[in-house]
């Protein structure tokens, strides 16, 4: 059955308190899809973000972000007041999440309603700590030690506490016992929060796509209780990093810094570790996108001490055996791999293995060095793919347009039989429904009509991303009308029109 969504971050959603969250305008947004004929609703990676406030530098793979926590849920629950929230400067723009306020002022106001939590904890909480203590106890300990260390990362730590000697840790987790069980609730308040949001959207018909970074971020959880599981030396200092070479769009490649796993050792415990991550995100989503599959096949490795990507070389990566146990473990999983990048016989031997669907992006059909017969004009789409103007990592499509070079242009347009570069959006989703992909994604941006200044994410540019949000009323009823109208019209609804839409 065709079907069609919309890609939005939880933190692009309206609300008065600098960041979207999981609370009434995430139950709005939800109403808007389903209303206008919707049956995805793609969202990024949900964890806790590091250093650039990308949700794909985590410092948790299992955790979920504290910004996401509705305050208004939490003051209807009894455990905030509002003057404890409301009154606080969360940003000056409606329209940018501003992060250092959030960094400043969240937590705080979190740990106020856990201690009111705490005066009274429920048999839930307990039940949640057991059933996550494998995770949960590592993160709440490490997101206090950095607080105590001024959020330093774990790497410049007191040696003891570096090193992880128990004598170390168990006298910090005594000495700052409150400031480990408020870490504790909070994920509790996220957990609690994000299984009625995913329960709703599915009452609606809505599956939530998730999204899993092939990477963690040095400075995350991991990397410090598991170094094991990565490529670090006798110090557990970097020794090579992730990224990908030069090619026409950055001249000196990315430099993403992560840190590259030890598949050798992932290889010898049966890739316990990865199959335990992704069937663990595999069941908080509907289906889950894996960023950066290529890096399954062959990964980019670049000596930690260079700047840029110039230097680095090409490594193989787990391949399809890493797939394979995860399918003898827990059987076939909603999985789709995005496959962009530069791909070589081997990374789509891979793909057609593993059996996910992979990806198609509206923007590259038209780059004059994918010749005429691009696979990714809308008309050369298989039926088992993900289709989308554009990812976070594009620019809207009247961005994109607009900033095109004459010959793209000029192609862009005569392919969607357009005169006016502003109508380009509306033409590019119909070209993207009409395809024939099972599944067609639209950004919410292209949905209204938004330029580059509402763009998500540039890669390889380190700051002012991720901070697009959504006006306050943006997704109207008329808009839902319209869209429905469309997706009966694209056969991308299953129903028939009601008579009131007659």
């Amino acid at each position: 059955m065709r079907k069609s969504g919309v890609l939005m971050h939880i933190t692009s959603l309206p609300s008065e308190y600098g960041v979207g969250t999981m609370g009434k305008a995430a139950y709005d947004f939800l109403d808007f899809l389903h209303d206008a004929g919707q049956s995805y609703w793609q969202i990024l990676p949900v964890a806790p973000t590091g250093y650039g406030d990308s949700p794909y530098q985590t410092t948790s793979t299992f955790a979920g972000n504290p910004y996401f926590i509705d305050l208004d849920m939490l003051e209807e629950e009894g455990l905030l007041s509002k003057k404890d929230y409301a009154d606080k400067n969360w940003g000056d723009n409606p329209e940018l999440a501003d992060y250092g306020k959030l960094y400043e002022q969240r937590t705080d106001v979190l740990g106020i309603a856990a201690d009111n939590f705490l005066k009274n904890p429920t048999g839930k909480y307990a039940e949640f700590k057991e059933k996550n203590s494998c995770w949960l106890d590592d993160y709440a300990l490490f997101t206090a030690i950095k607080k105590e260390r001024g959020q330093r990362p774990w790497n410049e730590w007191p040696e003891a506490l570096k090193v992880r000697e128990k004598d170390a840790l168990s006298k910090f987790e005594k000495e700052h016992a409150t400031e480990v069980e408020r870490n504790k609730v909070i994920q509790y308040f996220f957990a609690d929060q994000w299984k009625k949001l995913h329960e709703y959207a599915n009452q609606k018909e809505i599956q939530i796509i998730g999204d899993v970074p092939i990477y963690c971020a040095y400075d995350s959880v991991e990397c410090w209780a598991h170094p094991e599981l990565f490529l670090l030396d006798e110090n557990l200092s970097l020794k090579e990093v992730a990224g990908c070479p030069p090619d026409a769009f950055a001249e000196g490649g990315q430099r993403w810094g992560n840190p590259l796993y030890d598949w050798d050792y992932h290889g010898k415990t049966k890739y316990e570790w990865w199959i335990g991550r992704i069937f663990y995100l595999c069941r908080l989503y509907d289906v889950l996108r894996i960023d950066h599959f290529r890096g399954f096949d062959s990964y980019y490795a670049i000596p930690a001490e260079r700047e840029d990507a110039r230097v680095g070389e090409w490594r193989e990566g787990p391949g399809i055996k890493l797939f394979r146990a995860l399918e003898n473990r827990y059987g076939k999983q909603k999985i789709i791999a995005e496959d962009l990048g530069f791909l070589t016989d081997s990374v789509r031997k891979l793909l057609k293995d593993s059996g996910f669907p992979g990806m198609k992006i509206l923007q590259f059909g038209f780059d004059i060095r994918e010749g005429s017969h691009s696979d990714y004009l809308p008309h050369r789409y298989v039926e088992k793919c993900i289709a989308y103007t554009g990812t976070h990592d594009n620019d809207t499509i009247n961005g994109w347009i607009e900033d095109a070079d004459d010959n793209i242009r000029q192609c862009a347009c005569e392919y969607l039989n357009i005169d006016d570069i502003k109508a380009a959006n509306i033409a590019a989703m119909k070209a993207l429904w009409a395809s024939p992909a099972g599944i067609a994604i639209v950004q919410a941006q292209d949905l209204l009509g938004l330029g580059s200044a509402s763009r998500m994410n540039i890669p390889a540019i380190p700051d002012g991303n991720w901070r697009w949000r959504a006006k306050s009323g943006a997704f109207t009823e008329d808009m839902a009308k319209q869209l429905n109208r469309l997706m009966l019209l694209y056969e991308r609804r299953p129903d028939e029109l009601t008579e009131e839409e007659q």
